[in-house]
């Protein structure tokens, strides 16, 4: 698979704070990369740093084919770092046009681009006149204009409400199917969760995980169950005994059991059987990404 960017041991200090340790993933074409962790993680320090508006300390990353310069290389990039910042009392067509103007691109791709995040009906409307959410979707369009091969987002759906991050999501899963390669940043689980097919996880600065979003955390499953016969520390000491099971914890008024081997949720409710326990709820699943992530970060 083709490679977009390569990013290897990158470190960035400010003063005496290291804001990134030793960072290293690579995005691939065609894939919405996610870079997920909490506010102050360095996820913005990684963007400014690949988009060359942060210097970075040590490590290094390369674009493409690994040849090309970083000037040359984000001509081919789309980024919204910032909050959108475009003429008040100029209308979204004519704030457009000259963007075009500045990057030397034909005016005849805005229409296309306006309609990608569902704003031609409005490009006669002044800017100040746009919600946020159509802000953050009209610098989506500029930042679609010189039809780059990847698009960077810097938390895109910030200060946002329901709708509006209902439809920035949705516009993000559209260009993903034209092909173009996403990387956005976010500290948010669902947003991660529900657009991007990988995930970057950092945490203080460190990469903790990069990969698939699927495959966040290599798991057999987990087990959740209920019981009215014993307490439910009793029923998570009973299923820790289950030399399938690896860990068991009362998570508010279930047991959730972390699987360390493939089995069939048959066979666990038949050694619970055997420990004389009948349960009242029981149900085999793969961890949500929120359970992975905070495994992921437990005490690192």
């Amino acid at each position: 698979m083709e490679t977009i960017l390569k990013i290897e041991n990158l470190t960035k200090d400010f003063g005496r704070i290291r804001a990134l340790n030793n960072v290293s993933f690579t995005i691939e074409k065609g894939n919405v990369y996610g870079i997920l962790g909490p506010n102050g993680s360095g996820k913005s320090t990684t963007l400014g740093i690949i988009l060359n508006v942060v210097n970075k300390t040590s490590g290094n990353f390369t674009w493409f084919d690994g040849k090309t310069s970083t000037h040359d290389a984000l001509k081919k990039v789309g980024a919204i770092i910032e909050r959108p910042n475009f003429y008040p009392y100029m209308t979204a067509q004519q704030n457009l046009e000259l963007v075009c103007k500045i990057k030397g691109i034909s005016k005849n791709i805005i229409d296309e681009k306006l309609e990608a995040v569902n704003l031609l009906e409005w490009k006669n409307y002044k800017f100040s006149s746009y919600s946020l959410g159509m802000k953050q979707r009209l610098a989506i369009a500029s930042a679609l204009l010189n039809d780059p091969e990847i698009l960077i987002l810097d938390e895109p759906t910030n200060g946002l409400d329901p709708q509006g991050i209902h439809e920035i999501r949705s516009i993000i899963k559209k260009i993903a199917k034209t092909g173009t390669t996403i990387l956005l940043a976010s500290h948010l689980l669902d947003e991660v969760e529900k657009v991007c097919s990988h995930a970057v996880i950092i945490r203080k600065g460190v990469m903790l995980y990069a990969g698939p979003v699927d495959e966040m955390s290599a798991t057999n499953g987990i087990i959740e169950a209920k019981t009215e016969e014993i307490s439910l520390e009793e029923l998570a000491v009973a299923l820790e005994k289950s030399p399938q099971i690896s860990s068991a914890n009362v998570d508010f008024d279930k047991v959730v059991a972390k699987l360390n081997t493939e089995v069939s949720a048959t066979e666990i409710n038949k050694f619970l059987i055997s420990q004389g326990i009948v349960v009242s709820y029981f149900e085999k699943r793969l961890p949500s990404l929120e359970q992975q992530f905070l495994e992921l970060t437990n005490n690192k």
